[in-house]
């Protein structure tokens, strides 16, 4: 297995990716290759301040940046020599088996669109966000922030991916699946929710639920998976990281509250495409960096491509 890693990417780039990267080599199997993706020279410079043998990676080296500023398309058109776009041909190959960046997010999604390109029957990809359970588990919220503007269709798209995606990389067996809305009444919300409930009812390929309420997130009884547009999931993310936030400058440590912190995911995958690609936070450190590395390869070993066809296919 091979792990492409953008360590140019990101506000801590590319010392925190780097190191990121030693911290998670010594806890991964030794049939994981990691490839980074970079300026040569300082990612050995790095290693060899940690005290670490660069030849222990693959290095593949790089002289462009795609900033966090730029336009992301016109930069991955034009910056052809950033890590990203390098990191992106080399998947495209079949030469890494995944590519995690926590560098621009858009230059990533015009990737996995332009390059990659959605699976056969999917649309409109997403991006998910773990919710922390009350009982200790982990639920889905997707999506959070590629598609602002949906059709009920692209709902029921969603709720397929993120069935899938639970399935297989947080193994919960038989998904529950639900809409989030207004009232928990079939009847309840505007068009867009009311006619997604319709589909998503109607549809064999996921465990529909019904619609839940912003207050039954974080409860283990109601659902795995929990749909929505990318507008108002994005909403809720960052409401759930500020909640995190304000609970650390008030001094509060409290067991649950501490699992919205994002280090510990470090990432999420892009959903819906042909290859695995996971999304990084901007401003991830070292910690982040070390456990995206260990998402990307609890999604190589899901087969999330593969079993989303499957379920696409499904009579």
């Amino acid at each position: 297995m091979r792990i492409g890693i953008d360590v140019m990417g990101g506000d801590h780039a590319p010392i925190e990716i780097v190191r990121g990267a030693i911290a998670a080599f010594s806890e991964i199997s030794s049939n994981v290759r990691l490839v980074l993706f970079g300026d040569e020279d300082k990612i050995k410079e790095i290693c060899l301040e940690n005290a670490f043998d660069p030849s222990r990676f693959e290095i593949v080296p790089t002289t462009e940046v795609i900033e966090m500023h730029d336009h992301p398309a016109k930069a991955f058109q034009s910056k052809t020599n950033s890590s990203i776009v390098v990191g992106f041909n080399h998947l495209a190959q079949g030469k890494i088996d995944s590519f995690a960046s926590v560098g621009n997010t858009g230059a990533m999604l015009a990737g996995a669109i332009m390059v990659i390109k959605p699976v056969e029957g999917i649309s409109r990809p997403s991006i998910s966000t773990h919710l922390p359970k009350l009982d200790g588990t982990d639920g889905l919220l997707l999506d959070v922030g590629i598609n602002a503007d949906v059709k009920p269709e692209n709902l029921l798209q969603y709720a397929i991916l993120g069935s899938v995606y639970s399935q297989e990389v947080y193994k919960v067996e038989n998904p529950k699946v639900a809409l989030l809305n207004i009232g928990s009444e079939p009847g309840k919300g505007n068009l867009l929710a009311r006619e997604a409930y319709k589909l998503m009812a109607s549809s064999n390929k996921i465990n529909f639920v019904g619609n839940v309420e912003g207050s039954d997130l974080f409860r283990p009884d109601v659902a795995d998976v929990t749909v929505t547009d990318g507008f108002t999931g994005n909403v809720v993310l960052k409401h759930t990281e500020s909640f995190y936030r304000v609970a650390q400058k008030r001094g509060i440590n409290d067991e649950f509250i501490n699992r919205f912190n994002f280090e510990l995911y470090g990432g999420t995958a892009v959903l819906g495409v042909n290859k695995n690609i996971i999304i990084g936070h901007g401003v991830s450190k070292a910690t982040a960096i070390k456990n995206m590395i260990h998402h990307s390869i609890r999604v190589v070993e899901a087969n999330l491509s593969s079993k989303i066809s499957e379920r696409l296919i499904q009579r």
